[in-house]
Parts: structure tokens; sequence; C-alpha cells
């Protein structure tokens, strides 16, 4: 009876061992296979960004974020219009446009640094694309805030972060709710320079002074009004001599 009883007590402590084992494994979930950030993968994944997924591969734009977040420890922002927002563009706007446009227009939704969503607050306008140069009638991206709410200008439209699509502490994305349209490509062009003041135009040595043909002319004409003059002086003398 009392080996009955160690045998029965030695079979409750070893279940409550393997319960014990059986509740930290299950609270130690195996880590997420990790693998190269794929910017494409990642909109894919949220869905309604089938056309800024197609420009951001034809441009080879998507290609250029990942090498960077896979290769550098740089930063980078990015900003996904939805498909509902390149719909609302004027019919032909992105067939109009050139490669280098495309290009252009899609790089003007990267920033080459790591943005959270409270630091806009505090950044200075205007932002740096990727599309390069912020001055007048190029690439400005202006950026304001009210609370929660991120505002952003380009000289032809504004638009909104309406979502955080995606962070990892090196990229975030953000859903906006239209194109970012830069001046570059959508505005008008600056305008011609004036032109210089003409300069007065000398006057030709043919009109400022006699060709030697003139002058000679000239001399023999005096030479022989003085002959003539002579003359009739003589005549004169002799008449009243």
């Amino acid at each position: 009876m009392e080996r009955l009883s160690l045998v029965f007590s030695f079979t409750i402590a070893l279940f409550q061992i393997l319960q014990t084992v059986t509740v930290v494994t299950a609270q130690s979930p195996a880590p997420a296979p990790a693998g190269p950030t794929n910017i494409t993968a990642i909109l894919e994944k949220a869905g309604q960004y089938t056309t800024f997924i197609r420009l951001l591969k034809s441009t080879a734009v998507a290609d250029q974020i990942n090498s960077q977040l896979n290769n550098t420890n740089n930063g980078m922002t990015l900003f996904a219009p939805t498909d509902n927002s390149f719909s609302s563009l004027k019919s032909g706007t992105l067939n109009s446009l050139t490669d280098q446009e495309k290009i252009s227009l899609i790089q003007f939704h990267v920033i080459s640094s790591y943005i959270p969503l409270s630091q806009f607050q505090t950044a200075t306008n205007p932002l740096r694309t990727q599309a390069g140069d912020v001055s007048n009638y190029a690439f400005p991206l202006n950026v304001s805030t009210a609370g929660n709410q991120v505002n952003f200008t380009t000289g032809i439209d504004n638009a909104t972060i309406a979502n955080t699509i995606y962070t990892d502490g090196q990229l975030v994305v953000y859903q906006i709710d239209k194109v970012l349209l830069p001046l570059s490509i959508f505005g008008p062009h600056p305008p011609a320079p004036a032109p210089a003041p003409s300069k007065p135009k000398k006057a030709s040595r043919s009109s400022a002074s006699p060709s030697s043909d003139d002058a000679s002319s000239a001399l023999y004409v005096k030479v022989h009004a003085l002959e003539s003059f002579a003359v009739a002086a003589a005549a004169i003398a002799a008449f009243w001599l």
C-alpha cells in the first residue's frame, strides 16, 4: 500500500513538471524567418496600391529602395498614394509623362531618411525628396501639422497622411490621400530671363569721315575756285591799268 502511494505521488509530480514545460514552451514562440526588406511586398500586403507598385517597379525605384534598406543603415520614408488617389488624376496624366518624368514623380514620394510621424512637427521646409532640387519651379515639398494631422503641399496640390502602413525603425511607409504632383512636371515654366539691353551701334567709317575720293574731289574744287578768282582779279587789274 505504501509502495502504491509512492508511485501515485511520483506520477502526480511528473505530470506537474510536464505541464510546466508545456506552458513555458507555448510562451516562447519561434522567431519569424528573417528576410530582406521588400517595399513592393509590403505594399502588396497592405492592398490598394496597385498603380503605385507598378510605377515603383517600372521606374526601378523599388530596386533602389530595397538596395538602400538592405545594404546600408540609412533610413527611408515613403509616401504611398492609393489606387483611388491615382484614379482622381485627370485622364491620361500618367501616359503623358516621359520615362524620366515618371522616375522623378515616384522619387518625389521618397525621402532618404526615417521620419517618425511626430518629427514632422519640427521638420524644416522644404523637405528634400529623392527627386532632388527643392527650389521654385523644381521639386519643393512643404509640410505643416495641425494636432496629429500632417499635411503636404507641392505648389500644385495638397495631400494628407491618412495612415501608417508600415514602420520598423528604418523604413516607414505612410498612406496619403493624393498623388504628390511636383511643380517641375505639372507646374508653369519659369519666366524667361529679360533680354540684355542692346548696345548702341558705332558709326561706320564711311558715315563718320569722308573717303579719300571725296577728300580729293573737295580739294580739286577749292583749287579750281582759287585759280578762277586769281584770273578774274588779274583781268580787273589789267582793265584799270
